[in-house]
């Protein structure tokens, strides 16, 4: 599909199959993720792509634990890409929510359903969350959750578009 077709028929889904997902489409995702656009091209963002069913699985008790909430966050998405950005960088939210931007895009683009899903920052400032860092090797101090991106093949159909609301675009 073309950019924008792509842009224009992304929906967040909220329904996942256990399919895997293969290794060489979700390479093509993470790279998509790699060109975001940063500030001043810095690249503080870092993705963790995780597809080990326990590791997702401790993500989503943290997330329900920091946020609230008794049911799957992740809407048993095989794949979660949590993504964290040095908050040394002026831009660093910015930058990181584009990565997330441009996960989603790629994951639309290979016939996958994703999503965003928030808390990522304070599941990772928890006690077991800064742990789950510095297992990885990442310091907790340095690094802030940004959010997720959730992956999988939809298990429904997509949700048909919103109507976009009045007084969106103002020219000048």
């Amino acid at each position: 599909m073309d950019a924008r077709e792509n842009l224009l028929t992304r929906r967040s889904i909220r329904s996942y199959k256990n399919d895997p997902i293969p290794t060489d489409v979700l390479d093509r995702i993470l790279e998509a993720g790699t060109y975001a656009a940063s500030g001043m091209g810095q690249q503080p963002a870092i993705i963790l792509a995780i597809t080990d069913r326990a590791t997702r699985d401790e993500l989503s008790r943290l997330n329900q634990k920091a946020r609230g909430g008794d049911t799957d966050p992740f809407y048993g998405a095989p794949v979660v890409l949590a993504v964290l950005a040095a908050k040394e960088r002026p831009t660093y939210i910015y930058d990181g929510s584009l990565v997330i931007g441009n996960l989603m895009l790629a994951a639309h683009a290979e016939g996958l359903g994703s999503c965003w899903i928030h808390g990522a920052k304070e599941e990772f400032e928890l006690p077991e969350g800064r742990a789950l860092l510095e297992r990885l090797g990442i310091d907790p101090d340095a690094y802030e959750g940004i959010g997720h991106c959730i992956l999988g093949y939809p298990a429904g159909d997509a949700p048909e578009a919103a109507p976009r609301k009045e007084q969106y675009i103002y020219r000048v």
